[in-house]
């Protein structure tokens, strides 16, 4: 067995790297930028060596660093972690010139199914069943629009070395290829250095399911079940869960063997992943295989009990797998979610800064539940710009799908974040909805549900009975809080009223306080852990009064109201806004303002805040470079036309005119660095 392995990545992959090789006494070392120089896998291990700029071409990506790095600190083997150079046949190559062990599958093995078009061709020889495509590098656009037209719209258009949601387009016409093979040229280009691209047809309405694969250095293959990734944006996943609510044991026993006939027919000796698309007819059809470590095996490892990262160091010593087929059992069921630096709110463009709070739930295995946090970043970190934009892998196991799903929404409502825009409340939205609960998924299931894009939701009849009880509970805390406050005038003791007016929303709710209980020696409730109310709550009309019993721990400056509802437990997220609380609890949002009855009334007077009215401009929706500028000053341009495009986090996104008009000003070219809202352009 190895002493010392370095890795070459960096984020939550580093790390979880890294407890696994301390698990196993093997010493780490830490690769990193400029950037990630306080990140987080650097802290934790052993030895670090820096590796160059910021960019991964310059860094990550660059073959002689990591190399001069193994022989610097001794390492006698290299994890490629998942991204970077884990799928380059050239790095493997150079390591074994070297001599340092590659921990991954063989250079012949990952020419063979990196590539994807020679994988596609490789299955068919194997006995595989894939996807009608046109299987050459695509020239020109002319060619594309050709192999299009043949295959028939819609079509998917792939990089060839491409992985992770870059480098994919999706296109319904011969205008959206030409622009589709443009940006996933691009991106190939600059995500892995190889811009061939190639089109396939696209199934409308596919589910995405894959196996995972275990082969040694000794002939034995064998898989582990397969991950259901249908829960997608741009190509990208966001959702996984083991196993799949789709398939029987028959279907899931023919993928299995498939992708273990092309695994032993390119000789695969380590962990990968043999990717399908699968019909809601449970038809499948083999999309790609990625040789090296997924970044949702977590769900894997929990609902199998294998680590896979253990196996991946194992095989790669040598070893021959201790596991045979009939040992691999699946228990229970496991859900990821992956939180990702990005606002839902605003088409889930990238955000980056710092972490001014980072506080997940705490990790914990207990009354058949397991938790999970798989991360990179600590409070006080910084999201660069330059970097895939993924903060954390939540997952969470139980005995059931639906007891998985409702540890997984508990544990996201508590998962505090400040400082960036995120995308948990969108999660927990999707944790909520009653069609990815029933299991009936496809990869088309975000632009489905939300076609217009993700919205805060407001509280429905059930939610806005817990936040306006939140609400009133965090009001009487800091109410008796400015009661105690020392040095006031003597005289009368004041009363507070007993009434309240909660305005959530857009609407209003009744409350009166029927009783109130400190607990803990009669000590004021924002110096204990445990308080009571008794709230009799009106939801207006003609709906009667309900009596609520209310128990919570909150105190000034807390993030997270913990409490219960009637016996309901509950966590809502709190913020501080002018004279009220920004209130989010299972994907709802909404602002509350506690009132008395006075205040109330007068707070009705109040004129509403006019929004200002950009439709004029151009912004920035996120903090990016420029990568081109596809208009001229004084051109007119139609709603919906191209107008720019700008890069963040690895992916390009086009932005377009949302309105009819003539460009008055730009203000950007091709190479700035532009914050989020910067003004591109104005229209007269």
């Amino acid at each position: 067995m190895f002493k010392r392995i370095l890795i070459a990545n960096r984020g939550e992959i580093a790390c979880r790297i890294i407890k696994t090789a301390r698990r196993m006494g093997i010493e780490t070392v830490a690769v990193y930028s400029e950037a990630d120089r306080d990140a987080l896998h650097v802290q934790m291990a052993d030895a670090a060596v820096a590796i160059g700029p910021p960019e991964a071409a310059k860094s990550y990506l660059a073959i002689e660093r990591i190399v001069a790095a193994c022989r610097a600190t001794g390492a006698e083997a290299v994890h490629p972690g998942y991204g970077f150079l884990s799928e380059r046949e050239a790095f493997p190559r150079a390591l074994e010139k070297a001599g340092i062990v590659f921990i991954g599958p063989n250079p012949a093995a990952i020419a063979a199914m990196g590539d994807k078009i020679e994988s596609k061709r490789a299955a068919g020889r194997a006995g595989v069943s894939t996807v009608p495509g046109h299987l050459d590098a695509i020239a020109d656009a002319a060619e594309a629009i050709r192999a299009a037209e043949a295959i028939g719209f819609p079509v998917m258009i792939k990089a060839s070395a491409g992985g992770g949601g870059k480098g994919m387009r999706i296109a319904f016409s011969k205008e959206e290829v030409v622009e589709g093979l443009a940006r996933a040229r691009s991106e190939a280009k600059s995500s892995f250095g190889d811009d061939r691209v190639f089109i396939e047809k696209f199934i409308t309405d596919p589910r995405h399911i894959e196996i995972q694969v275990l082969g040694d250095k000794h002939g034995n293959v064998i898989h582990l079940g397969e991950r259901e990734c249908s829960i997608q944006r741009r190509n990208q996943k966001v959702i996984e869960e083991a196993p799949s609510p789709l398939l029987d044991e028959a279907t899931r026993r023919a993928m299995g063997e498939q992708a273990v006939a092309l695994a032993r027919a390119v000789g695969y000796d380590s962990a990968g992943t043999v990717e399908f698309v699968v019909g809601q007819d449970k038809q499948f059809y083999f999309l790609e295989m990625n040789t090296r470590l997924q970044v949702e095996h977590p769900v894997t490892e929990l609902v199998t009990g294998i680590d896979l990262v253990e196996q991946m160091i194992r095989i790669a010593a040598g070893e021959k797998l201790a596991i045979r087929q009939s040992d691999v059992k699946l228990s229970g069921w496991a859900v990821e979610s992956r939180i990702y630096a990005e606002d839902p709110y605003r088409n889930f463009v990238p955000s980056t800064g710092r972490l001014v709070r980072y506080r997940p739930p705490p990790e914990m295995r207990e009354n058949g539940v397991t938790l999970r946090n798989d991360t990179g970043v600590t409070e006080g970190g910084e999201i660069s710009l330059y970097y895939d934009p993924m903060i954390a892998k939540l997952v969470t196991h139980a005995p059931t799908r639906l007891q998985a799903i409702e540890a997984q929404a508990e544990a996201l409502d508590s998962f505090v974040i400040d400082g960036i825009r995120h995308n948990i409340p969108f999660l927990a939205a999707v944790m909520a909805h009653p069609r990815w609960r029933a299991g009936r998924l496809s990869t088309g299931f975000i632009a489905e549900e939300f076609p217009s894009g993700f919205r805060p939701r407001a509280p429905d009849e059930e939610a806005a009975r817990l936040m306006v009880a939140a609400a009133v509970a965090i009001d009487h805390v800091m109410g008796e809080r400015k009661r105690r406050i020392s040095g006031q005038l003597p005289g009368r003791r004041v009363a507070r009223a007993r009434r309240r007016q909660v305005v959530l929303g857009e609407r209003s709710y009744g409350v009166e306080i029927a009783s109130a209980e400190a607990g803990g020696n009669g000590a004021a409730p924002a110096a204990v852990g445990s308080s009571s109310l008794v709230l009799i709550y009106h939801a207006g009309g003609d709906a009667p009064p309900q009596r609520l019993a209310v128990r919570h721990g909150w105190k000034p400056g807390d993030r997270l109201w913990r409490g219960t509802v009637d016996g309901r437990a509950a966590n809502v997220q709190v913020r501080p806004v002018l004279n009220g609380f920004a209130l989010a609890w299972s994907g709802f949002e909404a602002t509350a303002y506690v009132y008395t009855e006075t205040e109330a009334a007068l707070a009705r007077l109040m004129p509403p805040k006019k929004q200002a009215d950009s439709g004029k401009q151009v912004l920035c929706p996120m903090p990016g470079l420029v990568v081109s500028i596809a208009v001229k000053e004084g051109q007119e341009v139609k709603a919906g036309e191209p107008v720019a495009v700008v890069e963040a986090m690895k992916m390009e996104n086009v932005l377009r005119a949302e309105i009819d008009g003539v460009v008055k000003t730009i203000n950007a070219k091709p190479g700035d660095s532009l914050a989020v809202d910067a003004v591109i352009l104005e229209f007269v």
